[in-house]
């Protein structure tokens, strides 16, 4: 299927929305409208999931074709939204909006193939459920707001098994990076060093692409900054597997006896961090200092910081 995200996900729309339809119908197997949508509301919510996800494919695989999407895409997909934290609702409505578009994409197919004699593609997104229920499971979703930072970073850190882990959560911790800017990194994304104005030392320089293709710097300290380019000089990149990381994070947390954020707590640290560091060490106003370290972290307004300070 060719087209723009909100073109596909309207042609996929028609095959599973009927307005109206009899519940009784919608849960009969013998049914046309068996499995579809009656409510026009729960469709846009299923179809803002689905644009977010085909524009999450056509940025990280280049992916433009919805019916090109297997169980490994939904698979990243929905661990990349799960790694922010999601709320149990939202995680949940992703995990429904999901099941839908693997009824929406088969009807489809059938639909597509039956006059062509072809046999349809054929789509199993189960795999959504055990990332929901693994969530669940391992509270990596949220029933309501709390702090999800890290007590004692440096230690987690420590007693991680990977070195390369090591290094990754260094970057995370220390320059406020997302997951998916420290699971892949080449060398040609190191750009030097430089004194940080706010710290009053020499930092590593480290520029990354992430949600949403927001290219920019994350500063780390010198040491991790030399680890990382010592590797990449005898190694073609630095790749770490997604899970294993979060893997590691979780046993460490409970080697130094800290509550398992994820990766992103991390990211929460540092936040904290960095605030604190731009007002006590570069006497900035509370209002410069969040506005600075939301532009570090790739946000744009001020008041998206405050959401990491609790």
């Amino acid at each position: 299927m060719r087209g723009s995200a909100s073109y596909q996900s309207a042609e996929l729309s028609k095959v599973v929305f009927k307005e109206g339809a009899k519940k009784e119908d919608r849960i009969n197997p013998n049914h046309e409208h068996y499995n579809c949508v009656a409510s026009f509301n729960t469709m846009k919510a299923y179809r803002n999931v689905w644009n977010n996800f085909f524009n999450y494919l056509k940025e990280h695989f280049k992916l433009k074709n919805c019916e090109l999407i297997t169980d490994e895409h939904v698979k990243s997909y929905f661990e990349y939204k799960i790694e922010y934290y999601a709320s149990k609702q939202y995680a949940e409505k992703i995990s429904s909006a999901l099941g839908k578009l693997e009824f929406a994409l088969n009807k489809y197919s059938i639909e597509k193939y039956a006059f062509r004699n072809k046999e349809p593609i054929k789509y199993d997104f189960k795999i959504r459920q055990n990332i929901l229920s693994n969530a669940r499971n391992f509270n990596l979703i949220a029933d309501n707001y709390h702090n999800r930072t890290y007590l004692n970073p440096k230690e987690l850190i420590k007693n991680l098994q990977n070195e390369n882990h090591k290094i990754a959560a260094s970057i995370q911790l220390f320059g406020g990076a997302r997951v998916e800017a420290v699971t892949l990194i080449k060398y040609e994304q190191l750009k030097g060093t430089k004194i940080d104005s706010v710290i009053n030392e020499e930092v590593g320089i480290i520029e990354t692409k992430e949600k949403g293709g927001k290219v920019g710097d994350v500063l780390v300290p010198l040491d991790i900054y030399k680890k990382l380019e010592n590797y990449l000089v005898e190694n073609d990149k630095f790749k770490i597997i997604y899970q294993h990381y979060l893997n590691d994070l979780k046993q460490a947390s409970k080697l130094s006896n800290q509550k398992y954020h994820s990766s992103h707590g991390l990211r929460w640290t540092f936040a904290q961090n960095r605030v604190r560091d731009y007002q006590q060490k570069a006497n900035y106003s509370y209002y410069e200092a969040i506005q600075k370290v939301s532009w570090e972290m790739k946000h744009f307004r001020a008041s998206i910081t405050e959401h990491y300070l609790s």
